[in-house]
Formats: C-alpha cells, structure tokens, sequence
C-alpha cells in the first residue's frame, strides 16, 4: 500500500497484512479520493476504524489541516504511529473502540467535515453508527461520510443525510452520504 497522491504520494504504508483488518485497495482508493477530493482542504477528518491509518494519512496528504486515528487493537496503533511518522499536518491517535470514541468526540464537541468507516470484515453496525453520528450532531453541515461495507445493512433514509454516491468494486461497496444543508 502506498499514498496515491497528494503531498505524501509514493508513501509506503504498513499494515495491509494485519489480520482482521481490510485495507482499501490502491484502484479503490484512488477512485473514491477522486470522488472527495474538492472535499478535503482544511478539513477535519475521522478515521474510525484506522487500521494502518491508510485513508486519513491519504486524506492529509490531499489538504485536510487535522486527521483523528481511532482503532482499538494493538498492532494497528503501533503500525499506525509508524506510518504517521514525518507527517506535518496535526493528526491524533486514540486507542478507543469506535462507540468510546464516539462518546468520547460527542462529550468533547468535536465534529468533522469528513467520516470514514472502513470497518473489519464482517462488520455489521453501519446503521448504528450513521445514525449515532447524526444523533450526537458529529458531522458538520455539507459534510460526508464514506462508508465501506461487504453486506447491506442500511436503512432507506437518515435524517440530514442524502446518499450522494454508491459504487461496487469487486466484493466491496462504498456509500457516500452528504449532511444536508
């Protein structure tokens, strides 16, 4: 894995290969920062299932100011502070769960221009969350949420939210939903 573009293009990322995580792929990735790209300067942005910090090192590299890390497994954090090393912009690493984190960012009043969800295989609790984020007011207004997923799992509609985009890239999918104005 590599940062396809961006102030970090060419950059090696670790961690395609810790078990239980699912990286996006490079052709996908590249399409989906494609989608975003006029998105992404001086945002903020939510990697909530980290991993090795692939698409919130991608987004920083393509002008977000500010990037939060969330994952709570060991050898991720420890694979994601390495791949963080010689990045500029300001990043923060937590070592939650994802609802600790939500709670956490939701007591904090910290909100975000851009959500990633890029949950482990199998990983059923999209809805759940999406519906968390809106609740506890954690994406900001014209801001959007990439959700990557194997199964569907969501609802027709969320509340200040519309589906802007929804692709298939093999067995996995991505959804991006826009906050409504």
């Amino acid at each position: 894995m590599r940062i396809i573009s961006g102030k970090y293009k060419g950059k090696k990322i670790e961690g395609y290969d810790i078990e239980g995580t699912r990286p996006t792929q490079d052709r996908v990735k590249e399409s989906l920062f494609a989608i975003i790209q006029n998105d992404l300067r001086e945002k903020t942005v939510l990697d909530l299932f980290a991993g090795s910090g692939n698409l919130g090192i991608e987004a920083l590299s393509n002008g977000a100011n500010c990037a939060y890390f969330v994952d709570h497994e060991k050898k991720c954090i420890q694979v994601l502070k390495r791949n963080l090393e010689n990045i500029q912009e300001e990043y923060h690493v937590l070592d939650f769960d994802y609802q600790k984190a939500l709670d956490y960012f939701y007591e904090k009043q910290i909100t975000f221009d851009i959500i990633f969800l890029d949950p482990p295989y199998h990983f059923q609790y999209l809805d759940e969350i999406l519906k968390k984020v809106i609740n506890f007011g954690l994406i900001n207004e014209d801001g959007i949420i990439v959700c990557e997923y194997e199964f569907d799992q969501f609802q027709e509609e969320y509340p200040n939210l519309e589906l802007e985009k929804e692709k298939k890239y093999g067995y996995k999918n991505i959804r991006i939903y826009r906050k409504k104005k």
